[in-house]
């Protein structure tokens, strides 16, 4: 009877621990919440669980850039980083390549054409933003990186999660979202749903703020050539994210 009931005592610690083992395993699971098309019940259900985060949702729809710092001219990669004012929403943007832009609107002094057309004709009416008439995008790299900061200061922040409308999504595997935590430790990469000529959205949401960088890939290469079966130029329209928080 000793033996029995040490047996079972045994079994029963066994699975207490797995059970909690595997309660502690499945919380650190990020939500993905994805859509193409149609995606504004998707956006609309990722606000809300960034809402829950409880510190704010902050927004970029890249609008509100004035003329002289969209194109053709360079995008200051700390617009969205000031320290005060309605820029300072915490996120630094950089590229490897020639920096980074939001697309001319259609009355821009500079007469450079919308949707990036300033670089390619043909993206005129290809490239079809979500909101607004502005879209982002690196130039001379298909790959931008978006660091997260307290707003208003220079303390890295991290936050649950970032979510974001694509552009001209041809292929999925050209194009995905790379998560980050402050020591540079990989999350996980996901790949953005396919959407040719139209919107495609992917946002994942981490149970605990712990995303400080998010690497962003765009279609196969770099703004440029016209799409083809072997080229997909794919941009970006709005970003969301809760407000950044100090690790």
């Amino acid at each position: 009877m000793k033996k029995q009931t040490s047996f079972l005592l045994v079994f029963s610690l066994f699975t207490l621990v797995f059970v909690a083992c595997k309660k502690d395993e499945d919380s650190s699971k990020p939500t993905t919440i994805s859509a193409a098309g149609n995606i504004t019940a998707a956006i609309a259900e990722y606000r809300a669980l960034a809402a829950t985060a409880g510190n704010g949702v902050q927004e970029i729809n890249w609008d509100g850039v004035p003329d002289d710092q969209a194109a053709p001219y360079f995008l200051p990669s700390d617009f969205f980083n000031a320290t005060e004012g309605s820029r300072a929403r915490g996120a630094l943007l950089t590229t490897d390549g020639g920096g980074v832009q939001a697309s001319a609107d259609s009355d821009n002094p500079a007469g450079a054409l919308p949707q990036f057309g300033h670089i390619n004709a043909n993206y005129v009416g290809a490239l079809q933003p979500f909101s607004g008439e502005r879209v982002f995008s690196p130039v001379g790299s298909n790959l931008a990186e978006l660091s997260f900061f307290v707003p208003g200061t220079t303390t890295p922040g991290v936050v649950h999660g970032f979510g974001a409308v694509y552009v001209d999504v041809d292929r999925n595997e050209n194009t995905a979202f790379e998560y980050f935590d402050i020591n540079g430790k990989s999350l996980g990469s996901f790949a953005v749903p396919a959407k040719d000529g139209g919107h495609s959205f992917l946002a994942v949401h981490f149970p605990t703020p712990i995303v400080h960088k998010v690497r962003i890939e765009y279609g196969s290469g770099p703004l440029g050539p016209d799409e083809s079966a072997t080229v997909d130029v794919a941009v970006m329209d709005d970003f969301i994210y809760d407000v950044p928080q100090a690790k």
